[in-house]
Order: structure tokens, then C-alpha cells, then sequence
């Protein structure tokens, strides 16, 4: 058997700069998990085109990835507005021709209302937030990559998108429908050179779900909620995208990779009494 790489398999030159060159657009990538993908892709080389819909948060994200030598423009985005999508796309495609990389990374679990007080006001409003956004970001670059000859797409969604959510049946639908998008996209578009790829995430602490303020002296039960035995970060999400973006995943495409402590393996809903509602992270063990 030879022991020299195939051509059609990529060499990895640099592994200190794993994305060198590559044109990432991250969307909301002004805080939380966003914000270390964008950070760490800059630290690897990629040029970073983030969509966020908070100014403030933007100019953060921006200041400190220009303070550390890297390249970054970020764009007031709402993305779950095709117009303002449009806008974007067309920005970012006039700059570069095409991308490399796209995450899709906004989301989030509010309006919590449960399901038996929930309205189709209530549903509209998880949708765009949870799925619509990441059909109109995937559609407005899906051709530029084709046409550039392919690239990596991770969609960010949520472990509760891989098992049943119990507590609010609607975004954990949203969540599911995003995981199978990015299996679908995958088989669909592969052969023009396009991986794409889900992240589930659970656990990790962000400014949506403050798991350190909200649970006060638990870490001792931390071995019991997740099996690796500790909270996750930020970073920790953003290590498995480098992973996915850049050549080290060039045969991955079509899955989804719950990043989430092994909570999806290790557990999951329970329903406590004295609190009248299902919880993952019981406080009597």
C-alpha cells in the first residue's frame, strides 16, 4: 500500500493556521459560542465576515479580533430578514467572490412558552429564530460556494434537536428539523465539493443560558449532570467547528455531533416534583 497522500486528499501545511486564507461568514458571532468561533477561525487564518444583529456586540467581537492581528468586518444583520440577508450576501460576495466557510450560528429557545399556552404568534417567532434564518443565510451563499468549488457548512443547533425536549416540544421540533437539514444539504450538494455538518450543543454557558448564576454551589453535582464532569465553554464548541471547517474533517459531512459534555448519551429529562416541571440537571442525587 503507498504511503504517499492521494491527490484528492488535502495536505495540512500549517496546523497553526488551519483555515489560512479561507473567507468564513459567521452569523451572530458578536457573543457567546459566536463570538469563540469567530476568534479561533481568526487565530487559524480565516478572513471573518460576521452577520450580528447587536452593534455593540459586533464592535466587541470586531476590536478584539483587529487587537490580535486578524482579519474582520461584521455587518448589522437581522437574519431572519431576507432583505438585510440579501444586503449582506451581497456585501460579502462583492468583497471576496465567494466564501469558504459558513456557520450558522444564531438561535435561541425564547419565547419559552409551553406548548399548552403557545400560539402560532408564539411558533412564527421560534421558527425564524431557530430555522427560517439558517434556510435564507444557506440559500443566499449556497451557490458562491458551489461556484467557488465548495467549502464547509456548520449548522449550530442544539442536543435537544437529537432527543426529546419535553419541556418545550416546539424548539426541540426547530432544532431537530435544522439537524436533519444539514444531513439532507449534505447528500444533496457533497459532489459539488460542499460538507455540511450540525453541532448539538448542551451545557456550555453563554449569555442565553447562564448556567453559573442561575445554579449557585453545584459544582459537586456537575459529575453527575454531565459525564465529563464540568461545565462547558465557548471554547469548547468552537474547537469542534475548526474541526469541521478546515481540511482535518475533509471526509466528514452529514453528521451531527453533539458537543455537549455526554449529556445526550449519558442522560437526560427528568420530572421533579417538587419543582412541577422536567429538568436536566436534578439537584437531589
Amino acid at each position: 500500500m503507498s504511503t504517499q497522500t492521494p491527490d484528492n486528499v488535502p495536505e495540512i501545511n500549517n496546523w497553526n493556521r488551519l483555515l489560512e486564507g479561507k473567507v468564513a461568514v459567521v452569523t451572530g458571532g458578536g457573543a457567546g459560542i459566536g463570538k469563540a468561533i469567530c476568534e479561533l477561525f481568526a487565530e487559524h487564518g480565516a478572513h471573518l465576515e460576521i452577520a450580528e444583529i447587536d452593534p455593540d456586540r459586533a464592535n466587541e467581537t470586531t476590536e478584539t479580533i483587529l487587537s490580535d492581528g486578524g482579519h474582520v468586518s461584521s455587518h448589522i444583520v437581522d437574519v431572519r430578514n431576507k432583505n438585510e440577508v440579501d444586503d449582506f450576501k451581497e456585501t460579502v460576495l462583492a468583497r471576496h467572490g465567494s466564501i469558504d466557510i459558513l456557520v450558522n450560528n444564531v438561535g435561541d429557545y425564547r419565547p419559552l412558552v409551553r406548548f399548552l399556552d403557545s400560539s402560532p404568534e408564539s411558533w412564527k417567532e421560534m421558527y425564524d429564530i431557530n430555522f427560517h434564518h439558517l434556510l435564507l443565510v444557506t440559500h443566499a451563499f449556497l451557490q458562491s460556494m458551489i461556484d467557488g468549488g465548495g467549502g464547509s457548512i456548520i449548522n449550530i443547533h442544539s442536543v435537544e434537536g437529537m432527543r426529546a425536549y419535553p419541556s418545550e416540544p416546539v424548539y426541540g421540533a426547530l432544532k431537530a428539523a435544522a439537524n436533519h437539514f444539514s444531513t439532507c444539504l449534505a447528500a444533496g450538494y457533497g459532489r459539488h465539493g460542499i460538507r455540511v455538518n450540525g453541532i448539538g450543543v448542551d451545557l456550555t454557558q453563554t449569555p442565553q443560558v447562564d448556567y453559573i448564576s442561575g445554579y449557585e454551589d453545584v459544582e459537586n453535582l456537575w459529575e453527575s449532570w454531565a459525564p465529563v464532569g464540568r461545565l462547558g465553554w465557548p471554547e469548547d464548541q468552537a474547537r469542534v467547528a475548526l474541526f469541521l471547517a478546515s481540511d482535518l474533517s475533509a471526509y466528514v459531512t452529514g453528521h451531527n455531533i453533539p458537543v455537549d459534555g455526554g449529556s445526550h448519551v449519558g442522560g437526560g429529562w427528568f420530572f421533579s416534583p417538587d419543582e412541577k416541571r422536567f429538568v436536566n440537571r436534578p439537584k437531589n442525587l
